[in-house]
């Protein structure tokens, strides 16, 4: 199920990514039966978290090495709106990886894959726990990178 769906040239080695399939609930869904526009966020928030799960890393191994990866920014263009109880793919992907940053792609397709719903980015600091930024460990990069394209269907 896998598939490159023009993926944006990247840099420093970034090539980690993964599909989430995601059926959507009513309480996603706002007065016009569409769905509200913050779910999109989480949508990349539980896809991002995957692709680090399939990776080996979860972020409470994140935090018990003494880090965090709070948002600097976040982008988010919607396109087709998603309604109750359809069947979305989100994927997700590490496009760059900076010093003391990484930036996360998202594209948000239909159950067909072959429309692109919604798509958007994140890019996350590196921080220690006072909140200073600090260099992204390079054990956290080589287990982030280590997986590759996955698939995981969370219906």
């Amino acid at each position: 199920m896998s598939e490159n769906m023009n993926a944006p040239e990247l840099k420093d080695g970034a090539s980690v990514e993964v599909w989430l399939a995601h059926r959507v609930s009513y309480g996603e869904t706002d007065a016009m039966g569409v769905v509200y526009h913050a779910e999109y966020i989480h949508f990349f928030e539980r896809s991002r978290g995957e692709l680090c799960r399939v990776n080996g890393l979860g972020y409470n191994d994140v935090e018990a090495a003494g880090f965090m990866l709070p948002v600097k920014e976040v982008e988010c263009r919607y396109r087709i709106p998603a309604r109750y109880d359809d069947l979305i793919w989100i994927h997700a992907r590490i496009t760059e990886w900076r010093r003391a940053s990484m930036r996360f792609e998202y594209r948000i397709f239909d159950e067909g894959r072959t429309k692109v719903m919604c798509e958007g980015s994140t890019l996350h600091a590196c921080v220690n726990r006072e909140g200073r930024p600090v260099p992204i460990p390079a054990w956290m990069k080589e287990r982030l990178c280590s997986g590759g394209e996955k698939d995981k269907e969370g219906i």
